[in-house]
């Protein structure tokens, strides 16, 4: 950690080094942010990430011997975590391809439960890129390709609309070819490293981690047509996702242990678009997503059925549907914006048991609409933001077939104030 925390500090200098003959050079770049917020109710984790700043929904309700909400209680925090620094890297021409870089770092450490690293250096992007005329490609770690950073939202909330829109960084090779002047095809091979997905660990707990996807042996796999209609900044994608996981590598029953080969296949399939006018940017996202949980979401798999003689487990997709629409006008030193999504658990639709590896299990829906209003001014910028977020709560399986019945809304509402100071 101490070396990183040098690099940092070396990156000013780099910066500075342009080497003009080469071709070579450093921009450096980032952001110094504050978030002051207050929940009306908690949030504590898992709902919510790094003590509270990403904030996925409101806790469920907890009786004390009373009758009374012990997650009743208000709180607040004040974090400087999301303050960025970055280098944007370019070089000389390499295979005929215009080449470029990106490493790009926050403070938002890597663990949630002892907090262990708190305002820990985190890696966020690490990518080479090769542009030729109609050919890209990205190797390194960006976003998931169901994350277009021109479509998403434009909430201050370090969510950036999760747990409606799909939220992750990935490892990954991505491949984007030009088949017109306004149309591309993007495909993309990934893998898992800060963002995972659920399964049983050594004792069969819920556990977060990769080798569930690596031991399946496979990458995940996405493919996606982008419309970018000329000379505007409209935009429309289409794609599908596919992802395979290899929970278990072995089970145990009387005694005796058995290799475990039952892998979980999931498929997704999402659409977003951007309509931007003179006085109103228009965005609109729309997924169905089959074991969701390493992308924010709710949802996730649960265990069909079990195998008596050797332990080995069937696994079935917990299924979910997510939308969101975001208004923002588009002034220059003064802007509004509303942000408006909605998220439903569809369960198995088999009959199934009750040992989940999910988010939200016992969460039958849900939404949240969010107002914010930005000044700028120069380089910085102030935003106020309030999240009502409502999470309907009830009983996971109720229905045997993964779905969720007997629920209740809890609400949330936490108003934010932002100040960024961008270099």
């Amino acid at each position: 950690m101490r070396k990183a925390y040098y690099l940092l500090l070396l990156l000013p200098a780099l910066a500075q080094a342009q080497d003009k003959s080469s071709g070579f050079g450093v921009t450096f770049t980032g952001f110094a942010k504050s978030d002051f917020f207050y929940d009306s109710r908690q949030v504590i984790y898992p709902t919510s990430i790094r003590e509270g700043e990403f904030l996925l929904f409101p806790s469920n309700v907890s009786r004390d011997a009373n009758g009374k909400d012990v997650n009743g209680t208000g709180s607040f925090n004040f974090l400087s975590v999301q303050s960025r620094v970055g280098a944007a890297l370019k070089g000389p021409d390499a295979f005929g391809a215009k080449t470029s870089g990106l490493i790009e770092a926050d403070f938002f450490g890597n663990e949630n439960a002892s907090l262990a690293d708190v305002n820990g250096l985190r890696l966020r992007h690490a990518f080479v890129k090769l542009q030729w005329t109609k050919t890209e490609i990205v190797a390194g770690q960006f976003w998931n390709p169901m994350f277009t950073p021109e479509t998403a939202p434009g909430v201050t909330s370090f969510n950036s609309g999760a747990p409606f829109q799909p939220f992750a960084r990935n490892p990954q090779m991505r491949l984007t070819q030009n088949l017109t002047t306004y149309l591309k095809v993007i495909g993309c091979l990934y893998s898992q490293r800060d963002f995972q997905s659920y399964g049983p660990d050594a004792t069969g707990a819920s556990a977060l981690s990769p080798s569930y996807l690596r031991n399946s042996g496979k990458p995940d796999a996405n493919l996606q047509l982008q419309l970018n209609p000329d000379s505007t900044e409209h935009q429309f994608n289409v794609g599908v996702d596919y992802k395979s996981l290899l929970p278990q590598l072995s089970t145990t029953a009387n005694g005796k242990t058995y290799q475990s080969k039952s892998k979980l296949y999931s498929y997704t399939g999402f659409a977003s678009l951007k309509l931007k006018f003179k006085p109103l940017t228009v965005k609109l996202y729309g997924i169905y997503a089959q074991n969701a949980a390493d992308l924010m979401m709710i949802g996730g798999y649960v265990v069909k059925q079990t195998d008596a003689a050797t332990g080995n487990n069937t696994f079935t997709n917990i299924n979910t549907v997510a939308g969101w629409i975001d208004l923002q006008t588009n002034g220059k030193k003064f802007k509004a914006g509303l942000f408006a999504g909605y998220t439903k658990n569809l369960g198995a639709g088999t009959e199934v048991t009750s040992t989940f590896y999910s988010r939200g299990s016992n969460i039958d829906y849900v939404y949240r609409i969010s107002p914010r209003i930005m000044f700028f001014s120069g380089n910085l910028s102030f935003v106020f933001e309030t999240e009502y977020t409502d999470a309907a709560y009830g009983t996971a399986n109720g229905d045997k077939k993964g779905g969720v019945t007997n629920s209740s809304k809890v609400a949330n509402v936490r108003p934010i104030a932002s100040i960024s100071y961008k270099f």
